[in-house]
């Protein structure tokens, strides 16, 4: 008899003891109960798929499926436009100037403005939002840089007048702080 022992599964009672079984035991005894009965999981393969005639046969397709190959199909929906930005003359150069500085990292080498999308499952509506994309961006150029109002220039010019007043003074702290802990030698 083998050194090795392997535990049948079963259901266990309070009290009661798992048998042992030899780790030559083959795997359907694993399944057996203390009683001799089967344990079927609801989870077990031939539940799962009744047509197979054992594990071995569980994960294979089946021999009258009409597929050409037995590879899972790749199923591409990302979608990749790319536009190349200084042949678009149907947009005005300062337009093209303004995307080219706000998406500059979107352009490769080439200058070509890569938009990619990837919000849907189907690589025509990607193809739609990359579009809408690239309509949103020259819309957003297209819009004339907004002059800042009197009030707007005022708070602005307080602030930075505020924050260098702060630096200033963490400035001669940090200094009076340095200076203290200096040692006078005589």
């Amino acid at each position: 008899m083998a050194a090795t022992w392997c535990l049948l599964w079963t259901l266990r009672r309070v009290g009661s003891r798992l048998p042992l079984l030899p780790a030559s035991c083959p795997r359907s005894a694993l399944n057996k109960q203390v009683y001799g009965a089967e344990f079927h999981s609801i989870y077990s393969l031939d539940k799962l798929y009744p047509e197979s005639k054992g594990s071995d046969t569980a994960w294979k397709i089946p021999d009258d499926a009409k597929q050409a190959c037995n590879d899972i199909p790749v199923v591409n929906s990302k979608a990749e436009v790319r536009f190349h930005l200084a042949t678009a003359d149907w947009i005005a150069e300062p337009v093209r100037q303004k995307i080219a500085l706000t998406h500059k990292n979107k352009i490769n080498k080439s200058g070509e403005l890569i938009i990619t999308s990837e919000s849907s499952r189907y690589q025509f509506r990607n193809l739609a939002d990359c579009l809408q994309k690239i309509r949103d961006m020259i819309a957003e150029a297209s819009q004339p840089a907004k002059e800042p109002s009197k009030e707007d220039a005022q708070l602005k010019r307080l602030r930075i007048e505020n924050m260098n007043r702060e630096r200033l003074r963490q400035k001669r702290m940090h200094s009076a702080i340095k200076t203290s802990r200096r040692v006078d030698v005589d």
